[in-house]
């Protein structure tokens, strides 16, 4: 593997300026030379222009968050990242390399979680190259690696786990997104260390049921909150029930036989767990007997 290298270039403010005084000299070498008709002074001033105007093509600039890779006939020179006005040997090639942060959102893409069932995903990349080298020589074009990489680490991530789960204790796609996003960093990361290329952060930015299939599972949901709330009412109304027994058989308020008791029950369970509220009916018996 290629690693890089780092270079440092000189200044390009100092050369330009040495370049610009040998010019001046080689312009006024020239006149001299018409003037004194001398052949060889004129030939001698235009090869030293030549010359000069060749120096002038090594002048590169360099922006801030940006490096230039250096190439001289295919051959890696190094990685010049101190941004400004640089000179280095006009015969080296320089190519551009970003090193600014950079986001990347997948496609929705359509696959089957761990239960089987068709979901749609899409996830947001944010990266940044680290190594010039790895990132122009290890691979042919290191963003179109990244976005295959990436939408790739996505899909395989999405068939590990189930869009949502009731058990606490397994992980879902739905229900942790922070340690979801962490194993796709992960995930993608380990596709992308051959291309000098970092992931800051990825998450997932859509995630839905497939339009065939939503419907259903939306009933299934709903289905499954209606039931975690009946357990929930129906185990409160069994403490309040117990709750109200053990007070009045404590207090001596009434005493109650078992088949009044049961009675009891029923009335309270219906009264706390109905969907509707309950219409009170007096019991009367007594006053008449």
């Amino acid at each position: 593997m290629i690693h890089e290298i780092p270079r440092t270039a000189v200044s390009g403010i100092l050369a330009l300026v040495v370049l610009l005084v040998a010019v001046v000299g080689d312009v006024a070498l020239f006149v001299v030379g018409i003037l004194l008709e001398s052949p060889l002074a004129v030939i001698g001033a235009v090869l030293l222009l030549t010359l000069f105007i060749f120096l002038l093509i090594g002048l590169f600039m360099v922006n801030p968050n940006e490096a230039r890779v250096l190439q001289l006939f295919g051959r890696y020179v190094g990685t010049v990242s101190d941004h400004g006005l640089r000179w280095a040997n006009p015969l080296y090639s320089k190519r551009r390399i970003s090193l600014r942060v950079r986001n990347f959102e997948t496609d929705h893409s359509k696959v089957n979680d761990a239960d089987g069932n068709p979901i749609e995903i899409a996830a947001v990349v944010v990266w940044k190259v680290v190594d010039t080298a790895e990132a122009t020589f290890e691979v042919d074009d290191y963003v179109n690696f990244m976005h295959v990489q990436s939408e790739s680490a996505v899909r395989n991530l999405a068939t590990q786990y189930p869009y949502d789960t009731r058990d606490d204790e397994q992980i879902s796609l739905r229900g942790n997104t922070e340690d979801i996003a962490g194993r796709l960093k992960t995930e993608i990361q380990g596709r992308l260390h051959k291309a000098g290329l970092e992931v800051l952060e990825a998450r997932i930015t859509h995630l839905a049921y497939a339009p065939e299939i939503a419907a259903a599972m939306l009933q299934r949901q709903q289905a499954g909150a209606i039931i975690e709330a009946r357990e929930r009412i129906v185990e409160g109304a069994v403490s309040m029930v117990q709750m109200a027994l053990e007070n009045l058989s404590s207090r001596g308020i009434v005493d109650l036989d078992e088949e009044r008791k049961a009675a009891m029950v029923s009335n309270l369970l219906v009264v706390l767990c109905g969907d509707k509220g309950t219409q009170p009916v007096l019991n009367t018996g007594s006053l008449y007997q």
